[in-house]
């Protein structure tokens, strides 16, 4: 797939070298020498469109001033059938080069040619990522940090997946240990008080207090009764524990399926447990001479794993010393394995077994001083997850009305979940907001802006560009005008500032895709339509299409559906529609 910001850079490269060659012929130049520096898009192109620094860099080697060499350059610079119109020499010696209507009309025939797959590209070619990303725990509702982080994980799966990634999308069930416990205990307590009365039965002090609870507890009741009033404990847990996981999961992924992310695997923690993978992996780690026993417990020595690779980073004792290190339990003194264990049980099945090249993981940024735990445990197991385990750390949401903190629905009266926040707004709405930040920044999200239909509102002002383009060309067509394919196409005609401002824009989403990849950061897809439907709406109101001279018309009606296909590709990758009408 093609990226003309990169085509363009290389172009120059080619251009330039091949003008030193020609000048060290000549003798105008030292034979000989490296030629290299910057190729760079200017923040104000006003002077040309790339800015290239090889003179200023050679200087040095060439034993000239950076402009004499700049001007030995120009003076055998050919750019005939080049994507450049011209260079000029500013400043010192850096060499501006101004592109020519040639690229311009390679930017609308690359969006023709590579329709709906515009702007991917090959980084990842034969690598294998999974992403997890939401895996809340299946007691209770997910909430509104879960909706952040399912938009978050779902639309830098596309990002991976588009530049060339095989992607696989993973929800981690936590259906063992310790909360489970506790969610079978709470759901215990509501059904006796239930059959008792709440006075003649105690509930736990850590306990679910949330109404799903009696409401589950209520269910169970309905279906079985008393039952299991006198049954021993043990078994009345393990039946509601699975009757409310029954019914709590099916609902995580309705939600999730109305929120449009649907996942390749619902991974069980209690398959790890089961199979009998936990324990050999805390194995694996003490036949590495990673553990110790303590007070009965089977200990990770994290902070031995961590020292080591904070020394091989750079950092002296003293450093790592007021780091205050701790080390880690994997299996308590009444044979139960930690969660933690299980955590690097389920990342040695993601990189081992399954055979992923790399593991990014969307976590709360309360998870931070888990990271560098869980890639020591990694590192330890000969699975380098210093850099095979990626965490996207993310912020919390602040969620406004009109400016005002909202904490609970207006419709049930409570904690605003996923499904509450889908009542309210739509789904589009949801996707966009929620991803219109990076992961590591904080997020207001303001409902009242997020129902608007005018261009306050982000999601709004990208959909009406497009359904806006759609109308125009429904318009034309009554008219006798098509869309023309390429080949019959003068893009030679488009000179108007705000024109070449648009197809710069067409032009950047490959690199903008790349970028995005690269940072592990979807955010910058939103904030490049916001970018391509501001330059179109000033396009749009700048540039007459009805009326105007057939090769004009054709011309910018061609720009107009190119953008309107670029941003229905954009929207495509954060998972939000394109519609034709509003």
């Amino acid at each position: 797939m093609a990226n003309l910001i990169e085509e363009a850079k290389k172009q120059i490269d080619v251009l330039v070298r091949e003008a030193y060659r020609r000048a060290a012929e000549k003798g105008t130049l030292p034979a000989g020498c490296s030629l290299g520096g910057t190729i760079e898009i200017p923040k104000d192109t006003v002077y040309g469109d790339y800015a290239c620094g090889y003179a200023m860099a050679s200087a040095r080697e060439m034993r000239r001033a950076p402009r004499q060499i700049a001007e030995a350059l120009a003076a055998e610079l050919d750019l005939t059938d080049s994507f450049f119109s011209k260079m000029e020499i500013a400043g010192a010696g850096f060499m501006n080069f101004t592109l020519s209507g040639k690229w311009y009309g390679e930017v609308l025939r690359t969006v023709e040619a590579e329709g709906p797959a515009y702007g991917s590209g090959d980084l990842g070619r034969g690598k294998r990522v999974i992403v997890e990303f939401v895996s809340a725990n299946p007691t209770g509702p997910m909430h509104i940090g879960n909706a952040r982080g399912g938009v978050l994980g779902d639309s830098l799966a596309e990002v991976l997946k588009r530049c060339g990634y095989g992607v696989w999308r993973e929800f981690y069930v936590n259906d063992a240990g310790n909360q489970i416990q506790k969610f079978a205990a709470s759901l215990n307590a509501r059904y006796m008080q239930l059959l008792l009365g709440e006075d003649a039965f105690p509930f736990p002090e850590d306990g679910y207090q949330g109404d799903d609870i009696r409401e589950l507890a209520q269910a169970f009741r309905g279906e079985y009764g008393d039952a299991y009033r006198d049954a021993p404990e043990a078994e009345r847990l393990e039946k509601l524990a699975a009757f409310g996981l029954a019914r709590n999961i099916p609902k995580m992924q309705s939600d999730l399926r109305r929120y449009n992310i649907e996942y390749d695997q619902w991974f069980l923690e209690s398959e790890l447990h089961s199979s009998g993978y936990v324990e050999e992996t805390v194995a694996l780690l003490t036949e590495r001479g990673w553990t110790y026993t303590a007070d009965g417990a089977l200990w990770l020595a994290t902070s031995k794993l961590l020292r080591q690779r904070y020394l091989a980073e750079g950092k002296t004792d003293e450093q790592v010393d007021k780091l205050d290190l701790k080390d880690d339990v994997l299996r308590r003194a009444n044979g139960v394995y930690t969660y933690f264990a299980a955590d690097i049980a389920y990342h040695r099945n993601k990189l081992e077994k399954r055979g992923f090249d790399l593991a990014v993981n969307v976590w709360g940024a309360d998870h931070h001083g888990h990271v560098a735990r869980l890639q020591a445990a990694l590192d330890a197991l000969g699975l380098d997850g210093t850099h095979r385990l990626v965490i996207v750390l993310m912020q919390l949401v602040n969620l406004l009305r009109d400016g005002e903190a909202v904490r609970m629905s207006k419709r049930t009266g409570k904690a605003i979940a996923l499904a509450d926040l889908l009542d309210e707004i739509h789904v589009d709405a949801a996707r966009y907001f929620f991803n219109s930040r990076a992961s590591d920044t904080h997020l207001d999200f303001d409902l009242g802006l997020a129902v608007r239909q005018d261009s306050e509102n982000p999601v709004y002002y990208v959909q009406y560009a497009h359904a806006r383009i759609c109308s125009l060309i429904a318009n034309l067509a009554e008219a006798g005008h098509r869309v023309k394919p390429m080949a019959e196409i003068d893009a030679s005609v488009l000179r108007e500032e705000t024109e070449l401002d648009l197809l710069k824009q067409l032009s950047l989403l490959p690199e903008e895709l790349a970028l995005a990849a690269r940072d592990f950061d979807p955010s910058r897809i939103n904030r490049y339509l916001g970018n391509v439907a501001a330059r179109f709406h000033r396009f749009y109101n700048a540039c007459r299409i009805k009326g105007e001279e057939e090769a004009l018309l054709d011309a910018r009606l061609k720009l107009a559906d190119s953008t309107r296909a670029v941003i229905a590709a954009g929207l495509g990758i954060i998972g939000v529609t394109a519609p034709e009408k509003m």
